[in-house]
């Protein structure tokens, strides 16, 4: 498992991660569980790798060669 996502990219994951954590709370009714979609952007985020990215050829971490 080779990190593919990028420093820019994780930034991204997290402050969207976190914006969709918080509608659990902020959301009333079914709707608000689409916000545990959150939950995987942060783990791509700290794991550093996206499973979706090598189906599509996507890198990037431009450490990281494929």
């Amino acid at each position: 498992m080779k990190a593919n996502v990028g420093p820019v990219d994780r930034l991204v994951r997290i402050i969207l991660g976190l914006i969709l954590l918080s509608l659990l709370f902020i959301l009333d009714g079914t709707i608000k569980y689409i916000g545990l979609v959150g939950i995987v952007l942060l783990i791509t985020a700290f794991i550093k790798f996206c499973p979706l990215y090598p189906i599509f050829k996507i890198n990037t971490n431009k450490d990281a060669k494929m």
